[in-house]
């Protein structure tokens, strides 16, 4: 699924922020983006930055399905992210703050790791009160499967070494899984 031209919030530049346009080539967006998943994956992937005004561009059409999003510079950790067509449906919907889709499980890799400001709330764009970023190191997700989350810990300081679930509560609630 190919996301559709939006103008995003300042909220969606933190998360799936590319530099400002101009201030990276496409090929290091590119080299930054395929970080994130198996080359299996990445190499044949649409890649898709985030411009200054909040608007998505396509750096490289892909063949396969899936989609890369490069590093985002307003994180101080790597977080260069790749996922299948349900998965951008729930992150459109995350980001647009609607309801995620019906019956859509999504899986998404981020083996370069990441940097979350806050483990409950998804809108948050820097961690509360003082707090540290959340550094998740190498970790798979699985978003949009509600059902499938019980069980796992959800507390707002998670244990990043062992499965847990984000941003619990909310209906952007999502599986964190470790890799190695």
């Amino acid at each position: 699924m190919r996301p559709a031209r939006y103008s995003f919030l300042p909220l969606a530049a933190l998360l799936f922020a590319a530099a400002p346009a101009g201030a990276q080539d496409d090929a290091a967006l590119i080299a930054s983006a395929e970080r994130a998943a198996p080359a299996a994956v990445s190499t044949n992937a649409t890649i898709y930055a985030m411009a200054a005004d909040g608007s998505m561009r396509t750096v490289r059409e892909g063949t396969t399905g899936w989609w890369c999003m490069p590093d985002n510079p307003a994180t101080p950790g790597p977080d260069p992210m790749c996922g299948d067509a349900n998965s951008m449906e729930w992150a459109m919907a995350w980001i647009g703050k609607t309801a995620p889709p019906k019956g859509k499980v999504g899986f998404m890799y981020m083996l370069a790791g990441g940097t979350d400001a806050s483990n409950t709330d998804p809108y948050a764009t820097a961690p509360t009160g003082g707090g540290d970023w959340i550094s998740t190191g190498p970790h798979v997700m699985v978003v949009n499967a509600m059902d499938l989350m019980a069980g796992y810990p959800d507390t707002a300081e998670p244990d990043t070494s062992q499965p847990y679930v984000m941003w619990p509560g909310t209906p952007y609630a999502h599986l964190m899984i470790p890799v190695e």
